[in-house]
């Protein structure tokens, strides 16, 4: 059974897809990217979401929700298995397994073979997911395919981190080496201004439970730096079936975080030195690699290795509505992947980070209004499916307000606790012992 796409190409239908994610954000737009760009090829597109208030939820192209699962990789694996189990029976056929964060990309590489009885997914080697999504083991795999990541420091000790804030001053890079363990509500990457806050990040890593170790980077400071990122399909023989190169033009938080604002920028040696690197590692399936390059060196330094789908990922579409989902399902279906023809120029917006204090003083009136309306990509927002983008705008208002309320309350309670303690009246002392 086909499944035939508005722009020409033809997908299997008989192969569903169960979108999955351990890690808990009902604000995940490449959840919604995956759902939209597979379900208007006319394939079943499953997802396990956090509840039916989540905006991909409302997505008229879901085939249908699934509960979340129990925590994984490093909380109960074997608990999971059996959950995807109960939904691939549910589903009724044998499913591809697409993963949206590192814990679900680990998930899947290390328990393969149980997994391989219900779902189709790209035979990784087992241990390699987890040894490149832990910033701790990065560098020293990239070292074989001669990519250049900052230097970086482990810390054991307060002395660590007052070294390492002598040797590179102020502000450095803070990261947890396994953010796929991290508690809601907690960032993976720091901007560090102050020794204290260093010091403070120290402090935290001493929880066993928590995502640690941390790691002191540092900051690729240039006044002309800028941020890159590559994403690409390998096959089963590590070769590279789909590529693109993007500048990171917004970020949120500015200049240590996610993409908010990027534009398909033709760089041909970024994408080598990413085919390489994926070649070399023997790696398979899509990856999300994210760059600095500094220009007075010429330098690309790799930040962050994502094994796995980047929200992102729908920048990357090209003039034929090919792109990265399309391209694993296709190959993994036994479909050959068309050549690729890169739609160079084309914006993708997050509007919900976008409209973000922080990401708009980045910009100045006209030239924040232009960026938004010229989008071609927009993370939620699009005429045949607008549900998801409302959903999106009712559940950001009840956050805000929730914010407000809270930041209300704290800032009461601090009023009071520095108001001056009334003296007692001495008849109304309570009589001694």
């Amino acid at each position: 059974m086909r499944g035939r796409d508005p722009v020409g190409g033809e997908f299997d239908a008989d192969l569903p897809v169960l979108v999955l994610r351990t890690d808990r954000n009902m604000f995940h737009h490449g959840t919604l990217g995956v759902i939209r760009s597979l379900g208007r090829a006319g394939v079943p597109v499953h997802a396990v979401l956090e509840g039916p208030g989540a905006p991909a939820a409302a997505s008229r192209y879901l085939r249908e929700r699934h509960p979340w699962g129990p925590p994984a990789p490093d909380g109960a694996p074997a608990a999971l298995v059996a959950h995807l189990e109960r939904i691939a029976r549910r589903i009724g056929r044998r499913a591809l397994l697409v993963p949206m964060d590192d814990g679900g990309a680990i998930f899947i590489a290390e328990n393969s073979v149980a997994l391989s009885e219900h779902f189709v997914f790209p035979r990784q080697e087992p241990a390699l997911p987890r040894s490149l999504a832990d910033k701790s083991t990065l560098a020293d795999k990239c070292a074989e395919a001669g990519v250049v990541c900052p230097d970086s420091r482990l810390p054991l000790s307060a002395h660590d981190v007052d070294e390492a804030l002598k040797q590179w001053g102020l502000p450095i890079i803070a990261k947890w080496a396994r953010p796929w363990r991290l508690r809601p509500g907690r960032r993976s990457t720091s901007v560090v201004n102050t020794r204290e806050q260093a010091h403070e990040l120290m402090s935290m890593a001493a929880d066993p439970s928590g995502a640690g170790p941390l790691i002191l980077q540092q900051r690729i400071a240039s006044p002309r730096a800028v941020d890159w990122f590559f994403h690409g399909y390998f096959d089963d023989a590590s070769r590279c079936l789909f590529a693109g190169t993007g500048r990171k033009k917004l970020a949120c938080p500015p200049q240590s975080g996610h993409t908010v604002l990027g534009e398909w920028t033709p760089n041909p040696e970024l994408e080598e030195i990413g085919r390489t690197l994926g070649r070399v590692l023997g790696y398979r399936g899509v990856v999300d690699l994210d760059f600095r390059l500094l220009p007075e060196t010429g330098t690309y330094f790799l930040l962050d290795f994502n094994p796995r789908l980047g929200a992102q990922f729908r920048l990357f579409t090209d003039r034929r509505g090919l792109d990265l989902a399309r391209v694993m399902h296709l190959d993994l279906s036994g479909r050959p992947v068309p050549y690729v023809r890169p739609d160079y120029g084309r914006t993708m917006v997050v509007e919900n980070h976008y409209l973000r204090p922080s990401v708009l003083r980045s910009f100045k009136g006209a030239s924040r209004a232009h960026e938004l309306r010229k989008a071609d990509e927009y993370a939620w927002l699009c005429r045949d499916d607008p549900a998801p983008f409302l959903v999106m705008g009712a559940q950001s208002v009840v956050r805000a307000a929730e914010k407000l309320r809270t930041s209300r309350i704290a800032r009461s309670r601090r009023g009071k606790s520095k108001a001056p303690e009334k003296r007692r009246c001495p008849a109304s002392d309570p009589p001694g012992d």
